[in-house]
């Protein structure tokens, strides 16, 4: 397999998390999202996603884009560990909260439309990400064990910790988030979500660096 990512990307974090829980190697190509304009524009890129986005995958003969897409494919041709449970209210609680992230946060604070803020992207991405953090906080009051559902680590806190590097990179106040702020520290001690960090990538700079 071959994942097109950046180190900081959200999105490409999810999939990197995906890949070391189901100890699939891979070779990093690095698509750098600022560098000369954004090498995700490029012709060679476009070909690859035609949204000029990462992650992109390359596996099995196919190449996937959009990170839950790709993370369903792991699930269903590597089934171990599970990401969905098996129970189907547990699973469509970690599809709705993965969901929630991946299309009712993410987004509105992506590099594409924090561009077309100007001067006010910091506080946009701060009025969004709080937003939607005060929604999940509820949620995960009725679902949370360890972690987002129960006491095994699904595909919603594969979507939840990128988000919370984001909201602290945006310096959004965690203080009325306890639930997502435990649920983060648990996570980030487990070794696949170590090694995917931003901070240990091959692209990542150096200043950055762990």
């Amino acid at each position: 397999p071959i994942l097109y990512s950046y180190f900081r990307s959200s999105c490409s974090w999810r999939v990197r998390i995906a890949l070391a829980l189901k100890g699939i190697s891979y070779d990093l190509v690095p698509v750098n999202l600022i560098k000369d304009g954004g090498q995700q524009f490029s012709a060679e890129f476009k070909t690859l996603n035609p949204m000029q986005q990462v992650p992109a995958l390359k596996i099995d003969g196919i190449t996937l884009s959009q990170s839950l897409a790709i993370i369903n494919y792991l699930e269903e041709t590597h089934p171990n560990p599970r990401l969905l449970p098996q129970d189907p209210k547990k699973r469509a609680q970690v599809r709705m909260i993965a969901d929630h992230i991946a299309s009712g946060i993410q987004p509105l604070q992506n590099l594409s439309v924090l561009k077309q803020m100007g001067e006010k992207k910091m506080e946009w991405a701060q009025n969004c990400i709080a937003s939607g953090f005060q929604a999940l906080e509820q949620v995960l009051q009725h679902t949370a064990g360890r972690y987002c559902v129960g006491d095994e680590v699904s595909m919603a806190d594969l979507c939840l910790v990128p988000q919370v590097a984001n909201a602290e990179r945006f310096k959004v106040d965690m203080g009325p988030y306890p639930t997502i702020t435990r649920i983060n520290k648990a996570l980030l001690e487990l070794e696949a979500f170590k090694i995917s960090h931003p901070s240990w990538q091959p692209d990542t700079p150096a200043e950055l660096r762990a």
